[in-house]
């Protein structure tokens, strides 16, 4: 990777200042159905995951392993986890689905403050006392708060702009096939919306940001894509329209919408589901703020699963030292036979044939088995598709 020079150095600077003060994720934007496949979870698996918004550490409990650890070094994305797992205790289906469904209730307020407060720790309460007012926002979704959320508004307020844009997005989120799906992208919406305005505010670093996509994984994806970044969301975008059926891609649905249908939202946010998990799945679920390698450390308990999403990204470049000390850890702490999970800008990354581990200085490739075929495969199905790639590593047994 080429050295950051001062506009780069700057970019990593703004990114880390926001990130520092922000919830940037209020939805998870890596596809569960996806990780439920390679991850095949058993009654007897202690599963390690980084929170993100937490809806994936809720998905993966519906599988009844014995523990989830949701770990994340920002105590905001945790907030919001227990938020969600208040919620389930306390609340009846239809306020919650409100709340997190539709990203939207009146009287949150008073739910927030009567049954859900209690439940969480110093922090969240903290941090919740001051952002309640985001799911009775004028700005009508809770989806449209937070760094990605501002990006959400931005798109939302732009198809404003552009009503036949709208119009023909809206038939395309509600087309019955994926050949449907086709003809209205490749009719009515691409001619209008990759305009030069649109690919250059994209490609800005501060967008990156207030996506959670710092500098070193902006340069990861420019390194490796013609387009550089608008080419690859282009690309991404494109698949999912025109590949994929949309009837169950609620990440897009939300993202567009700012709310999630009945018939189209993650799996915690449908009704049976939502009273397993109060029935007592949702209570295996632990959050801790910390990072992957303080946890490992601390914590003694064999791990069998880790979703480690892409922060090795950015630790390649940035905490080159600290990125192998989380390898080490993780062999330290991972159960025979476990396996690991993780995204990245890059379809192979380059920083993990670099990497050498334990006293013989092992190549990871080496040390763990990499099961590249069958990560090949599951992420063609991903739903949201904006990695570039999928990384399944299985401890030997």
């Amino acid at each position: 990777m080429s050295t950051p020079n001062l506009r780069d150095k700057l970019d990593q600077k703004i990114f880390d200042a926001i990130y520092s003060r922000s919830l940037v994720y209020n939805t998870c934007w890596e596809d569960p159905a996806v990780d439920r496949k390679a991850l095949a979870l058993g009654a007897d698996d202690s599963v390690l995951v980084i929170t993100s918004a937490g809806c994936n550490a809720l998905d993966y409990a519906l599988e009844g392993p014995r523990v989830i650890h949701a770990v994340d070094a920002n105590p905001r994305q945790n907030a919001l986890l227990e938020l969600k797992i208040a919620g389930i205790r306390k609340l009846g289906f239809d306020d919650y689905f409100a709340i997190f469904g539709e990203g939207f209730h009146a009287r949150f307020a008073e739910l927030y403050r009567v049954h859900l407060r209690a439940e969480l720790s110093p922090f969240a309460q903290e941090w919740w006392d001051k952002h309640a007012n985001w799911f009775t926002s004028r700005r009508g979704s809770f989806y449209f708060h937070g760094l990605s959320g501002l990006v959400a508004r931005g798109v939302r307020a732009y198809f404003a702009t552009r009503p036949r844009l709208r119009v023909a997005m809206n038939d395309l989120l509600g087309a019955r096939n994926v050949a449907e799906q086709q003809a209205i992208y490749d009719a009515r919406i691409a001619p209008q919306l990759w305009s030069k305005p649109v690919n250059w505010v994209i490609s800005r670093q501060f967008v990156m940001s207030l996506l959670g996509v710092p500098y070193p994984q902006r340069k990861l994806v420019e390194a490796q894509h013609d387009g550089g970044v608008s080419g690859f969301i282009r690309h991404a975008v494109q698949y999912v329209f025109r590949q994929l059926p949309l009837a169950d891609n609620y990440f897009w649905h939300v993202y567009m919408t700012g709310r999630y249908r009945r018939d189209c939202c993650p799996e915690y946010l449908k009704e049976a589901n939502f009273e397993r998990l109060k029935n007592g799945l949702v209570d295996r679920i632990v959050p801790h703020t910390t990072t992957v390698t303080e946890f490992l450390l601390e914590h003694d308990e064999p791990v069998s699963r880790f979703v480690l999403l892409d922060h090795m990204d950015w630790m390649s470049s940035y905490h080159p030292e600290a990125l192998v000390e989380e390898w080490e850890a993780i062999r330290l702490r991972a159960a025979p036979g476990a396996r690991i999970l993780m995204r990245s800008a890059q379809a192979r990354p380059a920083y993990l044939d670099a990497i050498r581990i334990g006293p013989q200085q092992q190549r990871l490739r080496e040390a763990f088995r990499f099961m590249d075929d069958v990560a090949d495969a599951l992420q063609s199905q991903d739903r949201v598709h904006t990695y570039a790639g999928f990384v399944i590593a299985d401890v030997p047994a």
